[in-house]
């Protein structure tokens, strides 16, 4: 324990709250199934003073998965940003545009070349050679391949980034397809309609730890974080056991926190732990507040999942 004392000396040293970084810390230690002596090590990862660089990249999407990031409760998003990560370019949360932030950008890739973690949110357009998805006058195909180049490691932030999202729902015009699938290229998936930012740390600090990327299931997600499915770990399980199902909203089953899978609930073919990690400070998630999971981690839910509502007279 003597190294986590250093550890949250420095964190006092930086004006940091400690008790938001231990909360942290053992969320992120037990996301990725390590054992709780490994939390100083991971505490140690976090603060080391070689920072991974994060390069941003926005495509086809909406920006909730930048709003998921920014909304980091442990640690606050200034400190994830300032102490635990070098976020060397992100259009949402940088002060540059235009043409400055195109030189950010550049800049970025130059100095930190072959050393920086490429984060993609959005899916791309490859229709007619990418014309139906530009930014700064290039197709987001040409940039995301030239970003790719100098990276250690391609992280596709969100199921847009993924698989495509609702850009690649049917008939999908505009051709959108993952990052991955788009380049060519393996990328660590990190689905979800929006992913926890937990599972995003996690990724990091594994590659801190141990120099690679997790260990990906057959759709390239991180099996810490999507090694089992919804209707696993869902706290409604033992009603679904006992055939104790909601029929409507608002019924008694409902009331009741009874099993959502006669709603249209698809835990059982969802991959994904938000019933373990939670959102917005692991206050509560989909089915914790009572309504169904959609399946938004899996490869073209927009499709293969709907309809998303199901009920019974």
């Amino acid at each position: 324990m003597d190294k986590l004392d250093h550890v949250l000396e420095h964190i006092d040293s930086k004006g940091i709250n400690r008790r938001d970084f231990i909360k942290l810390t053992t969320l992120v230690t037990s996301v990725l199934g390590l054992a709780p002596a490994m939390i100083p090590k991971v505490a140690q990862a976090m603060t080391a003073k070689e920072r991974p660089t994060v390069i941003w990249l926005h495509f086809a999407e909406c920006t909730g998965c930048s709003e998921a990031f920014i909304r980091s409760s442990y640690p606050w998003i200034d400190e994830l940003v300032l102490e635990v990560l070098n976020v060397a370019y992100h259009e949402t949360i940088m002060a540059p545009a235009g043409h400055a932030a195109e030189k950010s950008l550049h800049e970025a890739m130059e100095r930190y070349k072959g050393k920086y973690i490429l984060v993609c949110e959005g899916g791309i357009p490859t229709a007619d050679g990418g014309v139906w998805g530009k930014v700064a006058g290039r197709p987001m195909i040409e940039i995301a391949k030239e970003a790719a180049k100098g990276a250690v490691a391609v992280m596709a932030m969100g199921t847009c980034a993924c698989y495509g999202g609702v850009q690649a729902a049917k008939p999908n015009p505009t051709k959108a397809m993952g990052v991955g699938e788009a380049l060519g290229i393996q990328t660590i998936n990190l689905a979800g309609c929006p992913p926890n930012p937990v599972n995003a740390v996690s990724a990091v600090v594994q590659f801190l730890l141990l120099g690679r990327a997790p260990a990906l299931d057959d759709y390239g997600r991180p099996k810490f974080a999507y090694g089992a499915t919804i209707h696993d770990k869902c706290p409604r399980r033992a009603h679904f056991e006992e055939a104790e199902f909601v029929k409507r909203f608002g019924d008694e089953g409902a009331i009741n926190g009874w099993c959502l899978f006669e709603m249209g609930c698809k835990g059982p073919d969802t991959h994904n732990n938000c019933s373990l990690v939670k959102f917005n400070d692991g206050t509560n998630w989909p089915v914790g507040a009572g309504h169904p999971c959609l399946g938004c981690s899996e490869p073209q839910f927009w499709d293969n999942m709907a309809p998303f509502y199901t009920s019974k007279p």
